[in-house]
């Protein structure tokens, strides 16, 4: 069965619905999805090649590292401020070994309300779930991951809702104190990397992703019932996209904007 709506819209959603206080995003690219982010959330990207469309908010950080670089030089509690991480979102190498490597050390972080999602854990073809990319559509094997914490984690509750084009994982259930992962890391790195494809793709998919419908009202039954923060939604939303005119009108304008701000026709 094909995914439904775009998973940006999802993310889009969770973030209105949450409003976090804290937001941590391994893989940022162009920055697209970390400005999802509302006004006041702490947000934390890290991605080794960064290519952001627009300036970062005073409330945001990127850093250009590799996440395994950033969690052996960073403390992330310290990075967001001691403020507890409210929503992560995986979506760097397309690799298992390193997604699980990024929710062992985002779990770290967590509260027991914290939440997880996963972006492209729900393969559209064997080509598309392979570990290296040969087709335009390539979610790689981070589908593993799902797999993985379901056997490996049954304390967790993990579900696959099928936003398009390639899923939205979503984990809940956190347990900072936990090691099976960390400790047993070798061997389910070992043994899920020798299951096939066909394992996955025998009839049996939904029930090993635990998949939902890519709906909204399918994903917010999968997620926290309260905002984790106060605030107007409608007014921090309006504030979003005001933050978004500014740059938008610096690229329109080019030259242009600097003359204006010097006579004082425009405000940065």
């Amino acid at each position: 069965m094909k995914p439904d709506l775009p998973y940006y819209d999802a993310m889009d959603l969770v973030h209105r619905h949450l409003v976090p206080r804290t937001y941590v995003e391994i893989g940022v690219s162009t920055g697209r999805t970390l400005r999802l982010a509302l006004p006041g959330t702490r947000c934390v990207g890290i991605d080794p090649e960064p290519h952001l469309e627009q300036p970062l908010a005073p409330d945001q950080q990127v850093f250009a590292q590799t996440s395994d670089e950033f969690f052996a030089g960073h403390d992330l509690g310290a990075v967001l401020g001691g403020a507890p991480m409210d929503l992560a979102f995986i979506d760097g190498m397309h690799h298992f070994e390193f997604a699980l490597r990024d929710f062992i050390n985002l779990e770290r972080a967590s509260h027991p309300d914290t939440t997880v999602l996963i972006h492209d854990c729900l393969p559209q073809s064997e080509e598309g779930a392979a570990r290296e990319r040969t087709t335009v559509l390539w979610s790689g094997d981070v589908w593993r991951l799902i797999v993985a914490l379901r056997e490996w984690r049954p304390d967790l509750d993990v579900a696959v809702a099928a936003w398009a084009p390639t899923g939205l994982g979503v984990v809940r259930g956190l347990d900072r104190r936990s090691t099976v992962l960390s400790d047993h890391y070798d061997e389910i790195v070992e043994r899920l990397l020798a299951m096939p494809y066909r394992d996955l793709d025998d009839g049996t998919m939904d029930e090993q992703l635990h998949r939902v419908p890519g709906t909204w009202e399918a994903l917010r039954a999968l997620l926290p019932a309260h905002p984790y923060r106060s605030g107007s939604v409608e007014m921090l939303t309006a504030r979003r996209a005001a933050r978004e005119v500014v740059p938008a009108a610096r690229r329109s304008l080019g030259y242009r904007w600097d003359a204006l701000r010097r006579t004082g026709s425009a405000r940065a």
